[in-house]
């Protein structure tokens, strides 16, 4: 990951995809791939997952189909890379579709194109390790030439804490977006970051509020205890 000469495949070009472009440009040779959006200077399926390095940047409920997709192309020692919200289920479909001569790492930018508008220097990163060594230099490289804090783990770990920290905080933004334009006049500070952190999220695709809310086995209870603790509450002051 350290020479330039490193070629990237990256399949998916949508709002992610591009802000990963955007940052990997200058230290490797990308090949960028999407079916669905026109991308200049953008090269076949197959031209892209013959690369060193092979970086899935689809919806997780995709990864399975672009994996048998890719599947037949991958030189042996490349590295496949997912960046979904979620770990456990996309591991699990790369891992089961993909062939043995091939490392795979998991990892979750735990940002986006609105919390990294500024730039992605300091923002975390989960890195899981899968098959193969390549997440050390991996993990190396994104320290060191992105400067990102990456956080290693296993993927049940971070689909556990994942749980609560996206799943709440999509679910709580998109029930206060359905409510109408927020304040912006009379508010306080905690509400301006509650605010702050609506606006972070409100343009994500539908695809990723689905993947944090059904795909990640630990979802389903955490919004459970909410409502309960909610319900509560309501039980309270409603008299």
């Amino acid at each position: 990951m350290s020479d330039e000469k490193t070629t990237v495949g990256l399949f998916g070009f949508g709002g992610f995809g591009q802000l990963i472009a955007a940052h990997l440009a200058p230290h490797v040779a990308l090949r960028i791939h999407d079916p669905y959006i026109s991308v200049l200077g953008g090269v076949s399926l197959a031209e892209a997952a013959q690369c060193d390095v092979i970086i899935l940047a689809v919806p997780v409920a995709e990864i399975r189909t672009i994996c048998e997709d890719i599947a037949g192309f991958l030189r042996p020692g490349a590295v496949v890379v997912d960046v979904g919200s979620v770990k456990l289920a996309p591991i699990a479909d790369m891992v089961e579709c993909l062939p043995d001569h091939v490392q795979i790492v998991g990892t979750h930018p735990l940002f986006g194109p609105q919390s990294a508008a500024e730039g992605i220097a300091g923002h975390k990163l989960s890195l899981c390790p899968v098959r193969g060594e390549a997440w050390r230099e991996i993990g190396i490289f994104l320290r060191r030439r992105l400067k990102l804090n990456v956080i290693t783990c296993l993927p049940e770990d971070h689909d556990r804490e994942a749980a609560m920290v996206q799943g709440l905080t999509h679910l709580i933004a998109k029930v206060m977006g359905d409510m109408g334009p927020l304040p912006t006049r009379m508010t306080t500070a905690s509400f301006d970051l509650i605010a702050r952190a609506v606006e972070m999220v409100k343009d994500d695709p539908p695809t990723v509020l689905n993947a944090i809310e059904t795909a990640n086995p630990f979802a389903a209870k955490v919004r459970e205890t909410f409502f309960e603790r909610a319900e509560v509450l309501r039980a309270r002051f409603d008299v």
